[in-house]
């Protein structure tokens, strides 16, 4: 590091990243965490940063994100390549030396890996330019977190025209150098529930004189945990987490209203539909029984993440070349990603974060994400372009 050029191959071509610039690039943004379509420090951090490179910045109308576009020297395809760029409201706890300085607020995802990596591959392609044929466009994406970002870039115009689309996330079950990327299912559907309960509420002391919520709400949330295990297969890789409960505000007073929050994982249709409407079914009966009303909300937020099968190979087969190519372990995780590769062929990867023994997962407020994963992710960014820009053509 230091400042030294370091020279390596990518899909027969020269990747050469100043790593104290890039460094420096990663520091600020982890300090400088923002929430979902709320990123517009970082979204004029990474404008400046573009300009300075020669990069042509283009206006979509978004109150945040950054979008880019590189000519090469000849007419040729048109690809994109994507990071998103949220943070999380999670307060820091991890030992990276520059914590966040927006309080509560968190990297704890990695986007800021995601951003750097973008920004350094799209100086390596600045600069080679001229050789090469066709368009690449940058899409430093908002609001993934909350799984709007990637429609909100489509509607906006983002991807018209575009043959092709790459994107990564960093994983730290992998170790840095490591990277994972194939035709494997990759990241789970995500759904988020909502549960309201209507009582009636009553004096603590007479419970009988009504209908309170708290006992019902308690038997739906141990019985959705059979949901899983006794309708899934259990071939099949699904979940289901109660993550919110809400009900009360006063020791002696039955409450009227209570409720719960949480999200469901799955990677096919067929479990999707059933987690949906086993959640309705068994609150429905247990209402009942209770003799009290319930809403169920339900709410898709994201598909299951498949790259395409014939770009993915590309990818994967050349790998070898600048990383250790890995399986994939397919992630719980949700990833909207996967709203592009329904419109138009994807290839995603697992970028190796960490993988030391104990290491903290993706969300956690310990969540480390090494420098030495940054290299790597370039060179996917790279090398990816290059090759689709190539197979395209």
């Amino acid at each position: 590091m230091n400042g030294e050029q370091r020279e390596t191959s990518a899909g027969g071509a020269r990747v050469s990243t100043d790593m104290e610039e890039l460094l420096g690039i990663r520091s600020f943004l982890h300090q400088h965490p923002e929430l979902a379509f709320k990123e517009y420090d970082s979204s004029d951090f990474l404008r400046r940063r573009l300009v300075d490179h020669g990069i042509t910045v283009r206006d979509l109308n978004l109150a945040s994100g950054v979008f880019a576009r590189i000519e090469g020297g000849s007419a040729g395809p048109h690809i994109a390549l994507r990071a998103d760029i949220d943070g999380l409201p999670v307060r820091e706890e991890s030992e990276y030396p520059y914590h966040s300085l927006n309080e509560g607020y968190m990297h704890a995802c990695g986007h800021d890996i995601h951003m750097t990596a973008l920004l350094g591959a799209a100086f390596e392609l600045q600069r080679m330019r001229e050789s090469l044929s066709g368009t690449i466009d940058l899409i430093f994406q908002p609001a993934e977190e909350v799984g709007k970002g990637a429609q909100a870039v489509m509607e906006a115009g983002a991807i018209e025209g575009v043959q092709a689309i790459a994107g990564i996330h960093n994983n730290p079950d992998y170790l840095p150098g490591q990277v994972a990327v194939g035709t494997e299912a990759m990241m789970a559907g995500c759904a988020r529930f909502a549960v309201r309960l209507h009582a009636e509420g009553t004096h603590a002391g007479y419970p009988h004189k009504g209908t309170g919520p708290m006992e019902a709400m308690a038997t739906m949330m141990l019985s959705t945990q059979t949901i899983v295990s006794r309708n899934a297969s259990p071939f099949h890789s699904a979940v289901l987490s109660i993550t919110e409960v809400h009900g009360g505000s006063v020791w002696n007073v039955v409450p009227a209203e209570a409720g719960f929050m949480g999200t469901a994982r799955f990677f096919s249709e067929e479990d999707r539909v059933l987690l949906r409407d086993r959640l309705r079914a068994q609150i429905a009966g247990i209402s009942a029984g209770y003799g009290i009303s319930a809403d169920v909300e339900w709410e898709d937020v994201s598909n299951p993440l498949v790259g395409d099968g014939g770009l993915s190979t590309l990818i994967a087969d050349h790998v070898g070349e600048y990383a250790s190519l890995q399986r994939i372990q397919p992630s719980m995780a949700g990833e909207d990603f996967s709203d592009y590769a329904r419109r138009i062929p994807a290839v995603f990867a697992f970028i190796g974060s960490n993988g030391r023994p104990g290491h903290h997962n993706l969300h956690s407020p310990k969540f480390l994400g090494l420098d030495e994963c940054i290299p790597t992710a370039v060179r996917f960014y790279t090398s990816t372009a290059r090759l689709l820009l190539q197979h395209l053509g």
